[in-house]
């Protein structure tokens, strides 16, 4: 049995107004498994997934990554540590601009991790080469599609080579033509073992590469289930009227 990766018991988060961002969410994602989060929008989605970094606070529950604690009082320290080991990738490419691609790749691993130029470089070149972007190296960001700047987004979160990837949206912001082109590198990463959790409303994405899925409305988890069973067979209303609305917009 693989260990658990991410456990999270009755994570409980409220904005002013009473609003409740999470209400009581508990999921495990084990080692090596993908779990697609899905949601209509102002459901909880994002706010849960950035709980896992330390980019959201929360206010009760528990949290547990990668073997390390995290709490409502939000320990810099502990917080700092699950960063080293835990990568994102946003809605937006969030690149530097003035950086060219090599330069944003392995700006981190040289300056965070201490590697070596010469180290980073190499692996940030094998990376790029695994997106098929590696032509691409020297030139800037702002000389890339959508699809290819994500696709540099998500090697340079995969250079500081971690043990947890979360994915917020990474196809929201691109054009149609330019969504396969990400979800593919997103799926070749799955078949390598890595462990995700991604915030997608991409259905079809969602059935090949999810090991399980989580629906979320309002706060809560009204479901989890695998793929097969959540798109196919949904136990819950909430979720068969969600599937049905993606279905007429697709």
């Amino acid at each position: 049995m693989k260990q658990p990766i991410v456990i999270a018991k009755n994570l409980t988060k409220s904005y002013t107004k009473g609003l409740r961002a999470l209400d009581n969410v508990s999921l495990t994602v084990n080692q090596g498994k993908v779990l697609v989060v899905m949601g209509p929008s102002g459901s909880g989605k994002s706010t849960l997934i950035r709980t896992f970094n330390g980019l959201e606070t929360f206010d009760r529950g528990e949290l547990n990554v990668l073997g390390i604690k995290i709490d409502s009082t939000h320990d810099e320290r502990q917080i700092q540590r699950i960063r080293r080991r835990v990568g994102m990738v946003f809605q937006q490419f969030n690149l530097f601009p003035h950086l060219s691609i090599l330069e944003n790749i392995t700006l981190a691993p040289i300056n965070v991790q201490k590697r070596r130029q010469i180290d980073a470089e190499e692996y940030a070149m094998y990376l790029l080469n695994q997106m098929g972007i590696d032509s691409h190296a020297n030139k800037y960001p702002s000389q890339l599609s959508g699809g290819e700047q994500q696709r540099v987004a998500i090697a340079r979160a995969l250079a500081l080579k971690p043990e947890l990837l979360l994915f917020d949206e990474p196809t929201s912001a691109l054009d149609p033509e330019r969504i396969n082109e990400v979800l593919d590198a997103i799926r070749r990463l799955a078949e390598q073992g890595m462990t995700m959790v991604v915030v997608t409303h991409e259905v079809g994405f969602a059935k090949d590469v999810s090991d399980q899925v989580l629906f979320m409305d309002s706060g809560k988890v009204i479901e989890k289930s695998t793929p097969d069973i959540f798109f196919s067979n949904a136990r819950h209303e909430r979720s068969r009227k969600f599937l049905n609305q993606l279905d007429k917009h697709s």
